[in-house]
């Protein structure tokens, strides 16, 4: 059964929880079709569109970026192959642990800062301190080259 339901741009933003500049940006870069135009010349955006653009919704708010999501969509309309949909998603994954770890050696560095830091009125501040060590270390080796 077809679902011949027919949404302007507004309508459509808030059925999908995204806003207007969005649905425009993705039609630019060829992630959602262009819709066909209604009689009074507006764009008439279907049910397949509200369908693709949840989706894409979806995909976003767990992180993936826009060649994984095209990659995903392609897979969508076509022959799907759960293994090619699988191999994207443990990608994805991985890259998310990475971050993860990432995160967690942040938040230890910083707790250790914060507990160090008396946070009284003194000129010298620990935090500051080892934020400026840190960046001048950084910095050598680059003017070592």
């Amino acid at each position: 059964m077809s679902d011949d339901r027919q949404f302007t741009i507004g309508k459509l933003s808030r059925l999908a929880g995204v806003g207007i500049e969005t649905i425009r940006y993705y039609e630019r870069i060829r992630l959602l079709p262009h819709p066909p135009r209604s009689r009074n010349g507006r764009r008439s955006f279907g049910s397949d569109g509200l369908s693709t653009l949840t989706f894409i919704r979806r995909c976003r708010e767990l992180g993936f970026n826009l060649n994984d999501i095209r990659a995903l969509l392609a897979l969508r309309a076509s022959q799907r192959r759960c293994a090619d949909v699988k191999t994207i998603a443990a990608r994805h994954l991985d890259a998310v642990r990475t971050k993860l770890q990432t995160l967690r050696e942040m938040e230890l560095s910083l707790s250790e800062l914060v507990a160090i830091c008396p946070g009284d009125a003194s000129a010298e501040c620990p935090v500051l301190e080892a934020l400026d060590t840190e960046c001048c270390e950084a910095l050598r080796p680059a003017r070592a080259l």
